[in-house]
């Protein structure tokens, strides 16, 4: 069973219900598997790390192992890869199945976009989903993806059900920055945490995709992806390379130069069916700000330090707010470069 939601997808990506395929995680495949075979395993487990390296998969490969081997004695002590050809398999891949509830942002029925958050009314449905099926006697796994996403009355809803968990029920909660989510979610969860993908493991993934890994391009985006399968899409198919080109001339450059660097920058992240560069671009921006306050930090620039760690937290909120409220992003975007060079010169 899947809520009305659509996701980001990236064109040359495989959604994870219908993935097959998991690389680079192989010690946190074993330890499920393992965990839930003991039946000691716990009801919520926190799955973290960065966004792209496969956690939605590896969520969905254990819904898939629980609902093949309903009695954790009798399971593998491994997870296998899914057979599309099984009812479990379709069911889960077609969002069909009744035991299984995959928990995201909705898509508002009026503009016909993905809203900007999981709603209260998403976690709703998982109390339904419950109440449906409470009588069949089989496992029912909610996937939260991500809990990032959800609102504070979301959030605080599934607090609830996390305190008191129907019986054979299973909650795979996904975060990209567990920090951000309630203490109170993060206590009543098991953290697993998954790292970014080795270069290697991000070459398997990516060839199992179709993306070679020989040409100069792809060995550029596989250097630049920082392990993860969406940012070495979003570097290949969607000129996320050129983005950062853009992005680092315009901090380097002056004068009208500079201004003529950071507008064409603008238009691209503004235009039309821009949203996962936009996505990209905020990332990038997090990620860039970060380095620069911790190498501030190292060189002993304690007081530069906390300035960028102040900038990142104005920035985030203006990119997020842009994006939450449909605000002018060309607008938004130039700001936020004139902020990042006014901070590198000082």
């Amino acid at each position: 069973m899947s809520t009305d939601a659509a996701t980001d997808a990236l064109d040359g990506a495989i959604p994870p219900a219908q993935n097959t395929r998991l690389f680079g995680h192989e010690a946190a495949e074993t330890f499920l598997a393992q965990s839930y075979r003991s039946g000691k395993g716990h009801h919520a487990i926190l799955i973290e790390g960065p966004q792209g390296i496969g956690k939605a998969t590896l969520a969905f490969r254990f819904a898939n192992h629980i609902l093949r081997h309903p009695e954790p004695e009798h399971a593998p002590d491994h997870l296998s890869d899914p057979d599309p050809n099984t009812s479990v398999s379709r069911q889960i891949s077609s969002g069909a199945s009744h035991n299984l509830l995959h928990m995201t942002r909705p898509v508002d029925e009026k503009t016909g976009k993905v809203k900007s958050a999981i709603t209260v009314d998403e976690v709703r449905k998982a109390g339904k989903f419950f109440s449906q099926t409470s009588g069949t006697g089989n496992w029912r796994i909610v996937i939260i993806d991500p809990a990032d996403d959800l609102n504070r009355n979301a959030a605080n809803a599934i607090l609830k059900i996390l305190e008191e968990p129907p019986k054979r029920s299973m909650f795979l909660v996904l975060t990209h920055a567990p920090g951000r989510l309630l203490p109170t979610i993060r206590s009543r969860c098991l953290p697993l945490k998954l790292q970014p993908l080795p270069h290697a493991a991000l070459a398997l993934a990516l060839s199992n995709l179709g993306v070679g890994s020989s040409g100069e391009g792809a060995q550029d985006a596989l250097n630049a992806a920082k392990g993860s399968v969406s940012e070495a899409l979003t570097l290949l198919n969607y000129g996320g390379a050129e983005v950062i080109r853009a992005f680092n001339s315009a901090l380097t450059k002056d004068g009208p130069t500079a201004r003529k660097e950071m507008h064409r920058l603008a238009d691209v992240l503004s235009g039309k069916d821009s949203e996962i560069l936009f996505n990209f671009f905020s990332s990038h921006i997090h990620d860039h700000i970060m380095s620069a306050a911790t190498s501030a930090a190292k060189e002993g620039n304690l007081s530069g330090a906390n300035t960028l760690a102040r900038l990142t937290a104005t920035i985030t909120e203006r990119m997020t707010t842009a994006k939450a409220f449909n605000l002018d992003r060309k607008q938004t975007i130039l700001s936020v470069l004139e902020d990042l060079k006014s901070a590198s010169r000082g």
